[in-house]
């Protein structure tokens, strides 16, 4: 039988301004995907194409025309027989150009494979709704404000946070790690940072030993993307263990993905399939940071809940250690409704709740 598909146009509205080190938040543009067999409409199967503005590859104001060309090349095919198939056609179709848009075909032919059920994969998260241990985001902010954030994911049952960096002086934001660890023992919460490549190359270390005297699990991207000579160096010297994320934005082949991280040896890896060409494209920087003794996890990218449902069956499938990054489905007022639920700094699967799928078309701009 031969595919079916539709793209609709999603404006994602958060329920307060998220502060990053690009930018402020207040909403987001994602593209949702329905993909079904011709001779059975009642089984559709859904990804989502959300790449970040100022950061994605394939953030482009013409996305979607790009998309719906690349939806009637798919719908010339039939439904792929195996995983590795429906790998095969996605990246056939979106290739290293349009990575979010491949992790969103992986995703829709995977959910079409299994039932149209929002199975991606046939492990317990889905099956037995067995719980995944997430970190508390901390946005930035004012100082008083991302207290109070740290003071509530904590009352919430978060034993991990990861907190944004770059938006205040750095003495406010050494106060609030001050702070955290004059109140928490280190062995009841962990601290991680995110610096979005704010820390300038000639001041990174003083900061890193500066954030170090408070017990700090690791940093993300501390300098900016690119500079992989001084990258290397810093994580030979830093005394906090030091994970990779926009490095890997646009590092596509095995050979430029091995040789990227033998050169800088970080401590950990960041995947977010969203940004770095989806489910077959993860799987393979995992298997190549388990290679050579590189920690990693896996976090969600602003997605609404179609793409972080599959970011969580991915991080199951995987069997992903200590805490994940997929706690943004409750950032949006208008999330699509579904069985994701988190709960003391856990996610998981609870099958008593439903998807509410209709809100995409009826809310949508396609």
């Amino acid at each position: 039988m031969s595919l079916q598909a539709k793209a609709f146009q999603y404006t994602l509205d958060f329920k307060f301004p998220a502060g990053t080190s690009r930018g402020v938040l207040k909403e987001k543009r994602t593209f949702l995907i329905k993909i079904w067999e011709s001779k059975m409409p009642e089984c559709i199967g859904w990804g989502e194409c959300g790449p970040l503005s100022k950061l994605s590859i394939d953030d482009d104001e013409n996305l979607l025309d790009k998309i719906e060309a690349v939806l009637k090349r798919l719908e010339k095919t039939s439904l792929p027989k195996s995983i590795d198939d429906i790998y095969k056609l996605a990246f056939e179709l979106a290739g290293y150009e349009l990575p979010a848009l491949r992790f969103a075909l992986e995703t829709a032919l995977l959910d079409l494979m299994h039932g149209g059920k929002r199975k991606i994969f046939d492990n317990d998260f889905f099956n037995a709704s067995v719980k995944i241990p997430i970190n508390g985001l901390i946005w930035m902010g004012h100082m008083e404000a991302m207290l109070l954030q740290i003071s509530d994911k904590i009352i919430e049952g978060f034993d991990c946070i990861k907190m944004k960096v770059g938006s205040l002086d750095f003495e406010k934001e050494i106060d609030i790690l001050h702070y955290i660890r004059r109140k928490y023992y280190t062995q009841d919460i962990m601290v991680r940072v995110d610096a979005n490549g704010f820390f300038k190359p000639d001041d990174a270390l003083y900061k890193l030993d500066a954030m170090a005297r408070h017990k700090i699990h690791s940093i993300e991207q501390p300098i900016q993307a690119g500079q992989h000579d001084l990258m290397a160096q810093l994580c030979a010297k830093s005394p906090i263990a030091i994970a990779l994320d926009e490095d890997l934005i646009g590092i596509n082949t095995k050979e430029d993905k091995e040789a990227l991280l033998k050169k800088i040896k970080p401590q950990y890896i960041i995947i977010k399939p969203t940004l770095i060409g989806g489910i077959q494209s993860s799987l393979e920087w995992i298997a190549i940071a388990n290679n050579l003794n590189i920690g990693w996890w896996i976090t969600s990218a602003l997605e609404s809940n179609i793409g972080l449902n599959a970011i969580c069956q991915l991080a199951a499938e995987t069997k992903a250690k200590s805490y994940q990054g997929l706690g943004t489905g409750k950032l949006y007022h208008n999330n699509i409704d579904s069985p994701l639920t988190v709960e003391k700094g856990h996610i998981y699967y609870n099958k008593k709740q439903e998807w509410n799928l209709k809100i995409i078309e009826n809310e949508s701009t396609d």
